[in-house]
């Protein structure tokens, strides 16, 4: 009860005190390349519960039907103002909607598309899909140069499968064992500190 209270003041309260950024964003967007502002993908939400995620779009609009799921290097599907915003984050912001909705939280494990959800075993969905999935959470944060890191693989959806994704799904089991107030505190200025001096 004290995170989800805690999630809708600063959501509610982050929306109100970006919304001008929110506007820039959305007119760059526009002037950018024609297509929505938003971009909205199914993922697996809280008890397996599907949900639409809300990103600014970074993509050209017809995206998906041009490549693969994940996104690898400089994807020449990544539009020039969707490249700055995925290289600054911003475009995760919009998931503060997400967050005020009820879906998502500031914190918690990524959510992830049900292709992949399904590779998950028992014991990971009963985990990991117990608690809200996040904006931020240490496995993102460690990977957040995951892009890259696909670039240099032979096989990029092997190497995620394989390699990322069993990772990221240890640090979210660690998370949802000994998540606290206190450690998303820390988790969200890890974030801030790392979106605003790359340290």
């Amino acid at each position: 009860m004290a995170k989800r209270a805690f999630d809708l003041v600063v959501a509610s309260l982050a929306l109100m005190l970006l919304a001008p950024l929110f506007a820039l964003i959305a007119l760059a967007i526009k002037l950018d390349s024609p297509g929505p502002v938003f971009f909205r993908q199914d993922r697996v939400g809280r008890h397996g519960v599907p949900f639409r995620l809300h990103k600014f779009r970074t993509m050209v609009a017809d995206a998906p039907a041009r490549g693969p799921q994940i996104t690898v290097g400089r994807d020449p599907r990544v539009t020039r103002v969707g490249a700055f915003l995925r290289d600054t984050k911003l475009d995760e912001l919009a998931q503060l909607i997400d967050v005020l909705q009820g879906t998502m939280s500031l914190v918690g494990p990524r959510p992830e598309v049900p292709q992949y959800v399904a590779r998950y075993t028992p014991e990971q969905r009963a985990k990991i899909l117990s608690v809200r999935p996040g904006i931020t959470d240490p496995a993102s944060l460690e990977y957040r140069r995951e892009s890259e890191l696909l670039a240099r693989a032979a096989d990029p959806e092997r190497a995620y499968v394989e390699q990322i994704m069993p990772a990221k799904l240890r640090q979210a089991e660690r998370y949802v064992d000994e998540a606290t107030l206190w450690t998303d505190l820390r988790v969200l200025a890890r974030t801030l500190r790392i979106l605003l001096f790359r340290a």
